[in-house]
């Protein structure tokens, strides 16, 4: 999946803040979290065994969320760290990787993988 470039600039401009309440929505909207509003969800409340009550195969949903969302691979190492703890961890993690992306790497559709 091709990430545009317009959302790639805004999310690497995008403060802590604004990355965290991102990953709330998204959150809410991929694991379909009826009742909960996002912004009920607290930056450093654990994601697994949590009050949301998440576990493993919700970690692994929210990894294809962000890859989608945000253009960049989660590798299965990230998966096993402190990247997947809670949303504030999360927002790091989202962070750190798109300002480390190579804007300029091509993408799937591009080299046609």
């Amino acid at each position: 999946m091709r990430r545009s470039d317009d959302i790639l600039q805004v999310m690497m401009d995008a403060s802590a803040d604004e990355i965290r309440r991102d990953l709330k929505v998204l959150l809410v909207k991929r694991l379909r979290l009826r009742g909960v509003p996002p912004e009920s969800i607290a930056d450093g409340d654990p994601l697994v065994k949590g009050p949301l009550g998440l576990d493993s195969i919700d970690v692994l949903e929210i990894a294809v969320a962000v890859e989608e969302r945000y253009g960049f691979r989660v590798s299965d190492e990230s998966l096993n760290q402190e990247a997947f703890q809670s949303i504030a961890s999360l927002a790091e993690f989202v962070r750190r990787n798109l300002t480390t992306t190579d804007a300029s790497q091509p993408s799937c559709d591009e080299t046609g993988a």
